[in-house]
């Protein structure tokens, strides 16, 4: 071996090391930085653990919050209700947040923080409002305030009595504290909005076959009770005689038409049966001009409440020639061919027993309620009336059939179905018949009804079920979408979130 060779040798010495140290190197870099991302994962998934479980805690003031204002309690208190002690006038409800003494309506759970007229109210808002929730980590902590948006009133369609509307802004706050703290804010809106109680032409309630059934020409569509009337009777239009359903219509004839839509949760257009109710059961060439509206659960209708002392249920005959039965004293006078009821103001009350209002007799009847235990009208009899709102509640103790309009029944000039106004809470039958030309409002969500014989209903009728047959028209008012309403149900809306 040459020198040459041996010196070239003898220059690589110490490489190996060398690159086992550069091997060296690169595997602490790569183990730190593998141990860098996993502690950076394990803090990311902490912290993530720990901003989910403030979020619940927010999220659980937002609810204890939103609990109270839709609780008895407040409702009892609420502004302008009976006893309350907190009339609309202490609040400016033309701004909003709605204002009380110059500044805005406020409930915390710092009581002293509240801006709120009744001390009650702050105190078991501020109970409510705050508390804790036990975690793995430590003690979530949350507590709530609510700034109110929006104010009105309404007169409830079903019992007259007014009604808060309320939209609160509630913000809650999650808090843990611990190794690592976290804090997330929650807001969201709770509001109640009006909804109309004759939101179709017809509903029924049940949820079988046939729950509407419509046949020989029987037709829906709308007018407009404010327009001018021609040739004394309001302009109907072949739209807008929508009518909903929790379960089936069936449609008969070629002639049989609604001119609208059907609202129903059911599916589907075909037979139906008990297994399987579908939407829609059409023959003959009927239809239903607006199409089908699925809805996502059936449609809820309060039962009225029974009159309250019920009234008798002995016979009251208004005749044409005997005018006033006895036991009216001054409410009652003899008029032509009957008699003319006038209660002391709209909200006095008239107690009858079994109605009857017998041929050629014409019943007048003035703006009040009236309670009666049944209502018939035999043939060529009417009742006119003469100022609204009437409204008739009916008891049907005993009665299979508490309500019978036939003929040329009831005569409502105006055309406005508020003027009159049905309510039965029972289980009997509604018969309206005989060409009779009605404008008013029925509403019984438990009762079977007929309309037959060519009978116009202008306005609006909710029963269990329906039939409606023989040329029967129910001319819808366009106006009931803003008239005769009630409070529709709470909503939580415009949920939002932040950390910080």
């Amino acid at each position: 071996m040459t020198n040459h060779s041996r010196q070239a040798r003898n220059s690589e010495q110490g490489m190996a090391i060398i690159l086992a140290l550069f091997m060296m190197l690169a595997m602490t870099v790569l183990g730190t930085s593998l141990m860098f991302v996993s502690k950076t994962e394990t803090l990311s998934s902490h912290n993530y653990r720990l901003m989910s479980q403030a979020r619940y805690g927010a999220e659980s003031g937002i609810h204890t919050a939103a609990n109270y204002l839709l609780s008895g309690a407040y409702s009892a208190a609420a502004p302008g209700m009976a006893a309350s002690g907190d009339p609309m006038a202490n609040y400016v409800t033309t701004v909003s947040p709605v204002t009380y003494n110059g500044a805005p309506v406020v409930l915390s759970w710092d009581a002293t923080a509240s801006n709120y007229p009744i001390t009650a109210v702050k105190t078991a808002f501020a109970a409510a409002a705050q508390g804790t929730l036990d975690v793995k980590d430590a003690p979530v902590t949350y507590k709530a305030h609510a700034t109110l948006k929006s104010m009105r009133q309404i007169s409830d369609a079903f019992t007259g009595s007014l009604i808060t509307l309320q939209t609160w802004d509630v913000t809650a706050e999650g808090s843990i504290t611990g190794a690592r703290n976290a804090t997330v804010e929650v807001s969201s809106l709770i509001e109640r909005q009006t909804t109309p109680v004759y939101a179709y032409a017809a509903f029924a309630t049940d949820n079988g076959c046939a729950a509407l059934s419509f046949a020989g020409g029987a037709t829906t569509n709308s007018y407009d009770s404010q327009a001018a009337l021609s040739s004394g009777l309001p302009v109907v239009g072949n739209y807008g005689g929508n009518v909903g359903s929790n379960g089936n219509l069936t449609e008969v004839g070629n002639t049989t038409v609604v001119q609208g839509s059907l609202s129903t949760p059911r599916q589907g257009v075909g037979a139906c049966t008990a297994n399987n109710v579908t939407a829609q059961t059409t023959s003959g060439g009927a239809t239903v001009s607006g199409g089908l509206n699925q809805l996502s659960q059936n449609v809820t209708y309060p039962t009225p409440p029974a009159p309250n002392p019920l009234p008798p249920t002995t016979a009251t005959d208004f005749k044409k020639t005997t005018g006033c039965p006895s036991g009216y004293g001054s409410v009652c006078a003899n008029s032509t061919n009957g008699a003319t009821i006038t209660p002391a103001s709209a909200s006095s009350i008239v107690t009858m027993g079994n109605v009857a209002v017998n041929a050629g007799a014409v019943l007048q009847l003035n703006a009040g309620i009236y309670v009666m235990n049944s209502l018939t009208m035999n043939g060529n009899s009417t009742i006119k009336i003469n100022s609204g709102p009437v409204v008739i509640k009916v008891a049907g103790v005993g009665q299979s059939t508490p309500i019978t309009i036939t003929g040329q029944g009831l005569v409502n000039s105006t055309f406005r179905p508020s003027d009159l106004q049905f309510i039965y809470g029972g289980t009997g039958e509604v018969k309206l018949a005989g060409g009779d030309t009605t404008a008013g409002l029925f509403y019984a969500p438990n009762a079977t009804a007929n309309i037959t014989g060519g009978a116009d209903l202008y306005g609006a009728i909710v029963v269990k079920q329906l039939t409606e047959a023989g040329g029967a028209a129910i001319h819808y008012d366009r106006r009931l979408q803003n008239d005769a309403l009630t409070a529709g149900n709470y909503m939580l809306s415009a949920f939002t979130w932040k950390s910080y």
